[in-house]
Formats: C-alpha cells, sequence, structure tokens
C-alpha cells in the first residue's frame, strides 16, 4: 500500500509578512507576474512595488474575477511575453487558482499569496475552472503543489469576519472526512492512502478550532492580531489544506456539492456550506452524542449555520431536500467515503435531523462551548 502526503515548498505566515515576498519570490528568479484581485491591486501594490523591486522585477496585472479557460489563456500570453520566472497569485480563492493554473501552462513555480483566510485551497494542487459565468466547468489536477504559499495576518485581520468563519467551517470537515477516508481505506486527493501525518494534522486542526475559534473571531472582527487569529488562519490554511489532500474528502464536501444544486444557497460561502455537511455527517454516522453537541456549539459560538435556514433553505420541500441528497450520493462522489454505505435516503434523513436538531438548540439557547473532546 503506497501513503502520499502532499506540501507547499514553503509556508510563511504572520503579520507584515507581505513585506517579505521580493525576497522570497528572489529564490525562483529575477523576474516575476503578479495576478492581483482588483482590491490588492489598487489598494496595497502601489505601497508594496517599491520593496518587492529591490528583489526582483515584477510585471502586475489585475485579475478579471473569474478563473475560466479566458482569463487563464489571457494572463499565460502576457506573462509569456514578459519572459518572466515565476507566477505569483494575490487575493481569494479564484485569483489563487488562476496562478495556479497560469504556472502550470507555462511550467513556472508559482507563489500564492491569499488575502482572505476563507478556504483551504491556497495550499493545494489544484484549481477549480469556471465559465466566463461563473457555472462550475472542471477540476484542474495539478503535477506539483505551490511553492510557496505567503500569508500576511495583518492583511487577513482587515478583512470582512465573515471569510475567516467560512475558512473555519471548511476547515471543521477536515479531521471528520480523513478519520473516515483511514477507516475505509479510501483514497486522497493523490489517489493514494492517507498517511498518519496527514490525520494528525487533521485532527489538530479540529483541536485549533475549537479552542481558539471565538477569540480569532473577536479579533478579526475587531481587526486585531492576536496569538488566537494567527493559529486559526494557520489551521485554515495550512492544517485544512494538507489535512483535505493528504486525509481524503469523505460526507462534508459531498452534500455541500449537493446543496448547490439549489440556487437559494448560491449567496453563502464554501465553507458554510461544508459546516452544514459536516453537522449532517455527525448524524449519518452516528456519532456520539458529546461530540454533536461540542461541534454544534462551536459553529453556534463562531457563526457558522447550523440550520438549513441559515443557508437559506428554511422553506425548503422534501423533494428539493431529495434532490440535495441525490446529487451528494452520486457515483464518484467523496460520501462514498465514509466506512459505512450511505444512500440518498439516509442523507435526506440526517439532513432533516441536522435541521430540527440546529433549531431546537436555538429555541433553547445552548450557547456553550463544551471544550475539547478526550481521547
Amino acid at each position: 500500500m503506497i501513503r502520499t502526503t502532499l506540501f507547499p515548498g514553503r509556508y510563511v505566515q504572520g503579520a507584515d509578512a507581505i513585506k517579505r515576498l521580493g525576497a522570497e519570490l528572489s529564490r525562483f528568479g529575477q523576474k516575476g507576474f503578479a495576478i492581483c484581485t482588483p482590491f490588492f491591486f489598487e489598494k496595497w501594490l502601489p505601497l508594496l512595488q517599491n520593496d518587492i523591486q529591490k528583489f526582483i522585477r515584477i510585471k502586475a496585472e489585475k485579475f478579471n474575477r473569474e478563473c475560466s479557460d479566458e482569463e487563464i489563456d489571457r494572463l499565460s500570453s502576457i506573462a509569456e511575453k514578459q519572459e518572466v520566472e515565476v507566477i505569483v497569485g494575490i487575493g481569494g480563492g479564484k485569483t489563487l487558482d488562476t496562478a495556479k493554473a497560469v504556472a502550470y501552462k507555462l511550467k513556472l513555480p508559482v507563489a500564492v499569496v491569499p488575502t482572505i483566510a476563507s478556504t483551504d485551497a491556497p495550499c493545494s494542487a489544484l484549481s477549480v475552472i469556471y465559465t466566463q459565468t461563473g457555472a462550475f466547468k472542471r477540476y484542474l489536477m495539478l503535477p506539483k503543489n505551490p511553492d510557496l504559499v505567503l500569508v500576511d495576518t495583518k492583511i487577513i485581520a482587515q478583512a470582512p469576519v465573515r471569510f475567516t468563519v467560512s475558512g473555519m467551517g471548511d476547515a471543521l470537515a477536515t479531521w471528520f472526512e480523513a478519520e473516515s477516508c483511514k477507516t475505509k481505506y479510501a483514497k486522497n486527493m493523490a489517489g493514494d492512502l492517507c498517511s498518519i501525518t496527514a490525520v494528525a494534522l487533521a485532527e489538530l486542526c479540529y483541536k485549533t478550532l475549537v479552542e481558539y475559534g471565538h477569540l480569532a473571531t473577536l479579533a478579526c472582527e475587531n481587526h486585531a492580531i492576536t496569538p488566537a487569529l494567527e493559529h486559526i488562519v494557520e489551521a485554515n490554511t495550512l492544517l485544512s489544506g494538507l489535512g483535505f489532500e493528504s486525509g481524503g474528502l469523505a460526507a462534508a464536501h459531498a452534500i455541500h456539492n449537493g446543496l448547490t444544486v439549489l440556487e437559494q444557497t448560491q449567496y453563502h460561502f464554501h465553507g458554510e456550506k461544508v459546516a452544514i455537511g459536516t453537522l449532517t455527517s455527525l448524524f449519518l454516522t452516528d456519532k456520539p452524542m458529546d461530540l454533536i453537541n461540542e461541534v454544534f456549539s462551536f459553529c453556534e459560538t463562531v457563526g457558522l449555520p447550523t440550520t438549513l435556514g441559515d443557508i437559506g433553505l428554511s422553506d425548503i420541500s422534501d423533494a428539493d431536500l431529495m434532490k440535495v441528497a441525490q446529487s451528494a450520493c452520486q457515483e464518484g462522489e467523496t460520501i462514498h467515503n465514509e466506512p459505512i454505505p450511505v444512500t440518498p435516503e439516509m442523507v435526506f434523513s440526517a439532513l432533516k435531523l441536522t435541521d430540527a436538531f440546529g433549531n431546537k438548540r436555538k429555541d433553547r439557547g445552548d450557547r456553550l462551548i463544551t471544550g475539547i473532546r478526550k481521547g
């Protein structure tokens, strides 16, 4: 049995880490091409460009908001004409995915600089490709992870808190899904079995969320850089990234994918829907009650959704809920990495129970953090 664990080439995190970007990039060459989200391009880049240029010449281009084949081709053409030696992506998930795809197309190293901590995508060897109008098109599996992931927590702390909370929702699934894949001997994103390292990092991700999530939320709301915020940014970005890619995916992300078939959920972030998927997976796989209460308490404390109404589905019909369940269980979905056989009827029932349990807790006013589970 082959076990594969995937890592980025280097991970750098901290307040003002962006000031090290030029020095870090100079390890890959003397000429770079930066793909920047419009906000960063207009607000931050003019302040940083002189410092970066001390180490490496940078040509910057504004990202056109969609990770499409057309945008990848456009940016690749510009970068190729500039004869650059390294690609840099600075911004949110679609900006970073575009930069990774451009680097892959041009066979160049890539550096990733997330400006929000909303998903675990920055460390991964994957780009999600959309149409120019934003519809999902395909996954692009990349031959290697980013050569550099650089995270400036001062920038992260200035973003709306909802992004960081959503990142916690995405990270919340990591340990549960890795444990399922380990038990089932299911394949991870590399197509091999997970290592004990991956599962241990996934568990550390969960424990970090429970211990520091509330304080990090308060810090982010007040644009304060604290140890708790640093821990959560690392959990959302590095621990969750390593855990999902090397540990594997299971029910939580499959249920997320099922939820996306309903138009009402499109205004809710990826991590918010993954959180509902994680809560549902607890009932689906018959987890103990103390753990179920702990995870619900965590979600309530940081502001993640705990009911279907929280993601725009307060009036969902049974027929539509079954569409979600059927989509989550379609052939090839990661829900089949769970140790038990799963049917749409089981997912439908687990979603109903999740919603009922979440609403019951709201009625009772339960908001207690139960602490990290022992053992």
